[in-house]
């Protein structure tokens, strides 16, 4: 990735203002003379504390991040689709499962069924019937503790449609009760971002970032002989009912996660998910705000430290910068913004420059990062300040780069997908460090292998 320094400059004024409508929009701070590195990828989320983790990097044992063996998996196969280096895949025409416990034999804990949270993406290989697809054709599990109609089931999956997804829960011998359901329009290859919590007075389902559902909280859930089956990702105890797709950094936590630890969770892996050139899926295009993009060559949090959410934002206008603002503090200026207008959801990049030129793209800008709709965040520049953009996701010749970037920072043609002429898309150069503006033969991409997989004894 390559990274650029723009220059010092001073600011004479403090206003808000609109450029190109739907493309830019551009804030000036009155704080002094200004300097911007770019660290595009530089997260400073909050995550909290998990209980545990799957990375799933080892797929010959698929070991926990912290090394705790399965107790079985079967069929499995692999896929470098995901954030790298590899994701799980349970699609299989035979049985596929992968179990884990739910209490280790150490007493370590693994997954909370009464009060906690889970967070896990998720790419299935079908679209929904609602997206022109046949859906996974089965009720597919992605997380689930026993069975249905048993002595004990919970479970979060989705319908055979592939056109809704949902939370259930039953103890021995009572009913099953729904207590979250969200519609999904998923596509295949494409991925998600699941974050489930749930405690005795609520239970709350985001997708991608957004909340989704929200329900009451757990009276019932499984007991101890049925927690000591383990619990399964990607299909039931039987290896049926698979979900039919890709799965990845699975974090489970003993407490209800907030808002803000699922953005953060949202917003720093979709850098890599929805950008990844091996995954076909994104090199599709995508409307002109869409609120996540299928491939940005540059994304993610950046150096925008997310503050929380605007109450009473706008939406469904252009995207503009509201109540910038700049104070002293820790030997630099603290930059603080609110991203308002456009798409409830949508992300959009923010740029900085120390000077304002005509045409704009006449001096050099940074990268800073990227937020979301109705988002509040902070930043620090040194010793003065500047001019800051913001640009939307259209992307005219869907290169992976946005116009806005290509037009401010790798100064490529935002209607030709190979500024150079080289066989390589600019974003592709981009991602890979090379210059998308000089012909050359930037580095291949690797190839999807297949997987390892053991039987039960």
């Amino acid at each position: 990735m390559k990274r650029s320094n723009a220059r010092c400059g001073l600011l004479q004024s403090s206003r808000l203002r609109f450029i190109h409508g739907r493309l830019l929009s551009v804030a000036l701070l009155s704080v002094a003379t200004a300097c911007f590195s770019q660290s595009p990828f530089t997260n400073s989320f909050n995550y909290g504390t998990p209980l545990m983790g799957w990375s799933f990097v080892d797929t010959n044992t698929w070991v926990s991040d912290l090394g705790y063996a399965p107790v079985s998996f079967t069929n499995l196969a692999v896929s470098n689709w995901g954030d790298g280096p590899a994701s799980a895949v349970v699609d299989s025409t035979n049985a596929a499962w992968l179990q884990y416990h739910v209490t280790e034999n150490d007493g370590t804990t693994n997954l909370m069924v009464n009060r906690g949270s889970v967070i896990l993406w998720f790419a299935p290989r079908w679209s929904g019937t609602n997206a022109g697809g046949n859906g996974p054709g089965n009720w597919g599990r992605l997380l689930e503790v026993g069975s249905v109609n048993s002595n004990g089931w919970w479970s979060l999956y989705v319908d055979p449609a592939g056109a809704n997804v949902y939370f259930s829960v039953q103890t021995n011998g009572g009913p099953a009760v729904t207590y979250l359901s969200a519609p999904i329009e998923w596509k295949t290859n494409r991925w998600h971002n699941l974050a489930l919590s749930y405690t005795p007075t609520n239970s709350l389902l985001y997708l991608d970032g957004s909340l989704a559902a929200s329900g009451i909280g757990l009276t019932n859930f499984p007991g101890p002989a049925v927690l000591a089956n383990g619990f399964f990702l990607g299909s039931d105890r039987t290896g049926n009912n698979q979900a039919h797709g890709m799965f990845d950094d699975l974090y489970t936590y003993d407490y209800p996660v907030s808002h803000s630890v699922v953005i953060g969770d949202y917003m720093s892996g979709s850098l890599a998910f929805l950008i990844n050139p091996q995954n076909p899926a994104n090199l599709g295009s995508s409307p002109p705000d869409a609120p996540a993009p299928v491939f940005r060559a540059v994304m993610g949090a950046g150096d925008l430290q997310w503050q929380g959410m605007e109450g009473g934002c706008t939406t469904g206008t252009n995207v503009f910068i509201k109540n910038p603002t700049a104070v002293p503090g820790g030997g630099a200026m603290i930059v603080s913004l609110t991203i308002s207008g456009g798409l409830a959801g949508g992300l959009y990049d923010v740029f900085a420059a120390g000077a304002l030129d005509s045409p704009l793209n006449n001096v050099p800008w940074s990268w800073l990062g990227q937020g979301i709709n109705c988002g509040i965040y902070s930043f620090h520049i040194l010793n003065s300040a500047a001019f800051f953009i913001l640009g939307t996701p259209l992307d005219s010749d869907e290169d992976g780069l946005t116009d806005a970037y290509e037009l401010l920072v790798s100064h490529t043609d935002p209607h030709n997908p190979d500024s150079d002429g080289d066989g390589w898309m600019d974003g592709e150069e981009v991602l890979n460090g090379t210059d998308p503006n000089v012909a050359d033969q930037p580095f291949k991409v690797m190839i999807t292998r297949p997987g390892n997989g053991s039987h039960l004894p």
